[in-house]
């Protein structure tokens, strides 16, 4: 059929569906064409921009068989009140048939304080499971192989002393290193646009993050050494298309500080990961992870001259959208759950979290995660959903819509690029201030009911208070508080302050990489707060930037 042809069909359809969608104004201004055909991917360029999974530039998978070879890995996210009691749960997922861990940090853990601190009073073992010491980690992973499990950790500003803390657990276990696998987040950059849990100024932080990357590729070398993360970006109100060019601009950074530290991108790059955030819209979802996958593998081999296939690849883990979950008809969020694991299922995803129904009012039960758990255990084994590798490919409107958001995304990248990346883009408000104007629109949209969120703004009933929710005691502050003192009382104190002094005298060297100096120090039983406040010292904190 002649595009003249189907010029006159399509203006024969618009024509007849008219009068019917005028009727429902409602639905009239949604900010997609009503049908997509051919001519909507008139000049697209199948070779370049699409081709088989597995190949350049990986647009349908990075993988040829996805999940025909094997299912993603169903990690949930977890951990809440002490190690004791995060481990309990930790096996009962494991229980469960989830096939890697995901642990959720405690605010004081997260900015490098201690449980005993002042600042972390009231909030210890709130958000997270509270760490202070490789003492907690080792009750953390008590009686589970580290040798077996998948463990990603969701950590930043002081992820280089987590894992030194996990890496010590697992030589104490006899395992050797190079078997262990898994993800620490470590992505700074996102933490000052969008989340707060930083410490340190850029610089020493992007520090940090490199010799991160130089340690594990020579002892460590199937860990992932960054999670460069997307997901908290969307939670505080990016669109898709900003979510990936933020993070992938994120991404551009770090490879560029490592490279200036000397380090070659085929040594390292095959280790970054993304973390993206799964949203309720589907098929944009779907086409936004399909467009990070493509941007990422021409900016490494064009711009940074990666030849290794794995450099260019985009590997990505998932979580649903934590922001996109009601407080309102809280079980209306299994459905909202399912479709975002649909979403990242048919983009691609290499591991998946999924939120349970109650967090938007508590951390979550037993129950709930159970629930959460399943949804992708149905959508793997049931909808047939995983049985073909990129079962929308080819679909004129996901071929145009991954268009349409790669060519939004390269805009703002190449914005970055002018303002002189995205550490200056980030310290100049560009980012924090994009993001805010997108959350603020969002929020006008749902305020004037032009966004329907069911439960919310239509579709309201009266509810009771909901019970059953999980709730971590206030006792569990005084409990690290007591662990702490007596760690303090029968530890080697003199051994503790020799370590703290060296890591002191490392870290005022630019040069030195401070990773075995951190695990050494870890290894003397020196706690979180102890080891950041070395590094505070010499490094100062950052002050947030101010919008006016």
């Amino acid at each position: 059929m002649s595009d003249e042809s189907i010029k006159v069909k399509q203006a024969a359809y618009e024509a007849k569906v008219e009068k019917v969608t005028a009727k429902n104004p409602e639905r009239k201004n949604l900010p997609y064409n009503r049908l997509y055909s051919p001519l909507d991917l008139k000049n697209f360029d199948y070779e370049h921009k699409l081709g088989f999974p597995g190949d350049y530039p990986y647009t349908r998978g990075v993988q040829p068989t996805m999940y025909r070879g094997r299912f993603w890995t169903m990690r949930m996210y977890a951990g809440f009140s002490t190690a004791e009691e995060s481990n309990k749960r930790y096996r009962y997922l494991i229980e469960s048939g989830a096939t890697g861990l995901s642990c959720a940090f405690d605010l004081p853990t997260q900015i490098g304080y201690d449980s005993d601190d002042a600042i972390a009073e009231g909030e210890v073992g709130k958000v997270g499971v509270a760490i202070d010491s490789l003492a907690d980690m080792e009750l953390l992973f008590s009686g589970i192989d580290l040798g077996k499990v998948s463990t990603s950790m969701t950590i930043n500003a002081p992820a280089a002393v987590l894992l030194a803390m996990y890496i010590a657990v697992a030589e104490k276990q006899g395992v050797s290193l190079d078997q262990l696998k898994g993800t620490i987040q470590n992505d700074i950059l996102k933490e000052y646009a969008a989340r707060g849990t930083y410490i340190f100024p850029p610089k020493p932080s992007m520090r940090l993050i490199t010799n991160i990357f130089a340690y594990c590729s020579k002892n460590v070398p199937n860990w992932n050494t960054i999670s460069i993360s997307g997901y908290h970006i969307r939670e505080a109100g990016s669109t898709a298309s900003q979510e990936i060019a933020f993070t992938i601009a994120d991404g551009i950074a770090y490879v560029e500080a490592a490279i200036k530290a000397g380090l070659n991108v085929d040594d390292f790059a095959g280790r970054l990961s993304f973390f993206w955030n799964a949203h309720n819209n589907v098929l944009e979802e779907v086409a936004k992870f399909r467009a990070s996958r493509r941007i990422w593998a021409k900016i490494m081999k064009e711009r940074f001259g990666a030849t290794k296939p794995k450099s260019m690849m985009l590997r990505f883990h998932t979580q649903t959208a934590g922001s996109m979950l009601t407080a309102q008809q809280p079980a209306n969020n299994i459905v909202r759950v399912a479709l975002q694991t649909a979403a990242a299922v048919l983009g691609g995803t290499q591991s998946l979290h999924t939120n349970s129904q109650d967090e938007a009012l508590a951390l979550p039960t037993e129950d709930s995660v159970r629930v959460a758990l399943r949804t992708q255990q149905i959508v793997a084994y049931e909808s047939g959903l995983a049985d073909v590798v990129d079962p929308l490919g080819g679909s004129y409107f996901i071929e145009a819509l991954t268009d349409k958001i790669e060519q939004e995304a390269m805009a703002y990248i190449e914005k970055i690029d002018e303002l002189g990346g995205a550490v200056v883009a980030i310290e100049k408000g560009y980012i924090q201030r994009e993001i805010q104007e997108s959350a603020y629109k969002w929020q006008m949209e749902v305020e004037s009911k032009q966004r329907i969120i069911v439960g919310v703004n239509k579709f309201q009933i009266e509810e009771k208070p909901v019970e059953g929710l999980l709730r971590v005691d206030a006792s569990v502050g005084e409990l690290q508080k007591q662990k702490l003192a007596e760690l303090r009382a029968k530890r080697d104190n003199a051994a503790v302050k020799e370590k703290l002094a060296k890591l002191d005298a490392a870290a005022q060297n630019e040069t030195t990489n401070l990773m075995p100096f951190i695990l050494e120090a870890v290894k003397a039983y020196a706690t979180l707060g102890e080891i950041c406040g070395v590094l505070r010292k010499v490094f100062g904190e950052y002050e947030a930037h101010v919008s006016l």
